[in-house]
């Protein structure tokens, strides 16, 4: 009896359009202007702070538009994976779409917001698809560093 609603219950979840999903935001303050974070991490063009990325084919000092596709040559593997702006509210929100592989859907959104206390950085990654606890396990490493390069990057400069 027992047993039969556990199966139940797993059959019930085993039919969730959602069943691969990953979601996970990095939220990290930094000394810096939000002036200045939101002009370094615009300038879609340079990747230098980015671990997972290597290099962009966009010229430099191009700034994020909605509806614009370019190319990302990726650090770990040097494939070029197709990037898409989703979405930009000025000195707010820049959101991208990954489109690398079938089967699986990832979302980047970047929100920077000025306190008393400093500007924060929030970076969320979702991921979508069967594919996506597979390429979570890949990617991970990195992901926890992306906005902490960020931080450097632009304090250091």
């Amino acid at each position: 009896m027992i047993l039969s609603f556990y199966f139940k219950l797993w059959r019930r979840k085993s039919k969730c359009s959602y069943r691969f999903l990953v979601c996970k935001t990095y939220r990290i303050v930094s000394k810096a202007p939000l002036d200045i974070l939101w002009q370094r991490l615009i300038n879609i063009a340079d990747v230098s702070w980015h671990p997972l990325f290597s290099s962009t084919n966009l010229p430099r000092g191009l700034i994020a538009k909605p509806g614009l596709f370019y190319k990302v040559v990726t650090a770990v593997i040097p494939i070029p994976i197709k990037m898409f702006v989703e979405n930009v509210r000025p000195q707010e929100l820049l959101s991208l779409r990954v489109l690398a592989i079938p089967g699986m859907e990832q979302r980047i959104t970047y929100q920077v917001e000025s306190t008393l206390c400093g500007t924060y950085i929030s970076y969320s990654v979702t991921l979508k698809g069967w594919l996506s606890p597979v390429m979570w396990w890949w990617i991970r490493p990195y992901c926890d560093r992306v906005a902490i390069e960020l931080v450097h990057a632009v304090e250091n400069k």
